[in-house]
């Protein structure tokens, strides 16, 4: 079933799980997300940056939601780091039932003003809305953008931008980067900050960044408060591996039905292994009354 963001994430707030927010840059990509989630009986967050919408058209979101509309679990189709209005209004019109306005890059006060305009907008649609305060480092090898230095989140600010704009949810800056680390470089969370954005805040927490960081503090952040972690990197990454491993041991391959199978099951390894970091599964029997 397909729902909005604030319905999905309350349910997982009230019951101390997190759902992975997984990028589906292709219909690929696409199973290897959903039918994993469904498989185990977990929610799931379709994430599709504006990058993957240019490429996926509209058209083919009609087919995400419709196979998201008949699906068992409970789904979200989210507009993922939108940085304007223009493409925010694009989502909403295309269906989807959440978007994020990433106003991370502007100073505070045009990011108040900017949250404040998509959540006038979206709200009265029945649309959440995922705003950002802080930055995500950037690591040189992810679409979804970020920064080259991090700018931690203030607890402060992230209870005024909350209460001015009246947003569902809030990505929080406390150490993450898009894309995959490079072997010399040691991923770390700064989980007190976390703990005291908690204190300031009530509504649902994201993640950013969830690939490569240590299980132990995945886990410690969804113990904490985090209700959504976004997934891309560890997923795209064991995807693509494995489909190099397929070329290779068959160059002449030419039908997607005999290269991609093999992908797909290793991509769902990473999702099955992130759920349960989550506490995700099973937990879509708590929606039934949704």
């Amino acid at each position: 079933m397909l729902v909005n963001m604030k319905d999905l994430l309350n349910v997982a707030q009230q019951n101390n799980f997190a759902v992975g927010a997984y990028n589906i840059g292709s219909a690929e990509l696409l199973k290897v997300a959903l039918e994993e989630c469904e498989k185990n009986n977990s929610p799931i967050i379709l994430a599709i940056h504006p990058d993957e919408l240019e490429y996926l058209t509209d058209e083919f979101v009609e087919y995400i939601k419709t196979r998201a509309t008949n699906s068992k679990v409970p789904v979200v189709l989210h507009m993922d780091h939108g940085s304007n209005k223009n493409q925010i209004l694009r989502a909403i019109k295309c269906g989807f039932t959440s978007v994020m306005i990433d106003g991370s890059h502007l100073d505070f006060e045009d990011n108040v003003k900017l949250t404040k305009e998509i959540v006038d907008i979206a709200k009265p649609l029945n649309i959440s809305v995922e705003a950002e305060l802080g930055t995500i480092g950037n690591l040189g090898n992810s679409a979804e953008g970020g920064a080259s230095e991090i700018i931690y989140t203030d607890p402060k600010k992230a209870k005024e931008l909350v209460e001015r704009t009246g947003v569902d949810t809030l990505a929080v800056a406390i150490g993450t980067s898009h894309g995959l680390y490079p072997k010399w470089m040691k991923p770390e969370l700064n989980l007190e900050l976390l703990k005291e954005i908690k204190n300031e805040i009530n509504i649902p927490l994201v993640l950013h960044g969830g690939s490569a960081n240590p299980d132990n503090e995945i886990e410690e952040a969804v113990q904490l408060g985090v209700c959504k972690v976004n997934i891309s990197s560890d997923i795209k990454n064991a995807f693509f591996q494995k489909t190099r491993e397929v070329l290779r041991n068959n160059e002449a391959a030419l039908e997607p039905l005999l290269i991609f199978p093999e992908a797909i099951e290793e991509g769902k390894k990473v999702v099955k292994h992130k759920l349960g970091l989550f506490n995700c599964l099973g937990k879509a029997d708590l929606y039934n009354n949704i």
